[in-house]
């Protein structure tokens, strides 16, 4: 009979391997996360060096390169622990970061950083609608599970938006609300690209050292008129883009602003 031995169990770490004694060990913690471990709760800083009898010095270097990595999380305050899976979404559908995040059993807050009535000549321009249009602006910062996730900015037509002046946005999302009303975005278009953080915009999402932001630019319409432009800033270590592709059936790419045919 052979024994199999729990690939949660702890590995020492081996003082002749010319690998640090701080990159086995977070080797050897990514494994075991991996495998299912901790889920009772992520050990100290003290246990931990008891465990792979190594230093706190080792221990939190490993510690640090993990959290660098978006494995492990931490704040002043409050012990480490392991990092809640991300966002996914899919390409090509549309989407409410609201209800992805309930999907996936996460509470979902948005704080209400700004909210007015306005003309915008700039996102008039962008939607192609007269400059002296009037919009509904919003700001908020949106949590997943008390953690920040993304930094949202939104104009809707105020034809169409205007009840949400006054609307409860603390646990919903503007399409719920819209939806209230009897609006409804049905389609739309987006650009994503990479963007380095601003020192605000880390602070406010309480980045790590080497993160980076998704910039979601949107155009929402209804029934092909566009009512809507969003930029939202999303923190690249939690929120995840997906395609899908098969034959006879591409998606299109935009590389510096020239199309990509869809492939093949």
């Amino acid at each position: 009979m052979v024994l199999v031995s729990d690939p949660r169990a702890r590995r020492p770490v081996d003082r002749g391997s010319a690998l640090p004694l701080w990159a086995q060990l977070r080797d050897d913690l990514d494994r075991r996360l991996a495998a299912g471990a901790f889920e009772t709760g992520f050990p100290g800083e003290h246990e931990l060096a008891e465990a792979y009898r190594v230093s706190r010095h080792t221990v939190r270097e490993a510690l640090r390169r993990l959290r660098q990595e978006g494995v492990l999380r931490s704040g002043r305050g409050r012990r480490t622990s392991v990092r809640a899976e991300g966002i996914v979404q899919p390409l090509g559908a549309l989407y409410s970061l609201f209800s992805e995040v309930q999907a996936r059993g996460m509470r979902q807050r948005s704080e209400v950083l700004a909210r007015e009535s306005r003309c915008e000549p700039a996102v008039a321009s962008r939607l192609g609608v007269p400059p002296g249009t009037e919009f509904v602006h919003l700001e908020r910062l949106r949590l997943a599970d008390g953690e920040p996730l993304a930094l949202d900015r939104t104009w809707l037509v105020a034809a169409l938006a205007r009840p949400l002046l006054e609307a409860d946005l603390t646990e919903t999302g503007v399409y719920a609300e819209l939806a209230r009303s009897g609006v409804r975005i049905t389609d739309g278009q987006e650009r994503i690209r990479a963007v380095t953080p601003t020192p605000e915009q880390r602070r406010r999402l309480r980045l790590g050292a080497g993160a980076a932001l998704l910039a979601i630019e949107r155009i929402g319409r209804v029934q092909a008129e566009p009512v809507e432009w969003r930029e939202t800033l999303v923190r690249g270590d939690r929120f995840t883009l997906v395609a899908t592709w098969a034959p006879h059936r591409g998606y299109e790419l935009q590389v510096s602003g020239e199309p990509v045919p869809p492939s093949p």
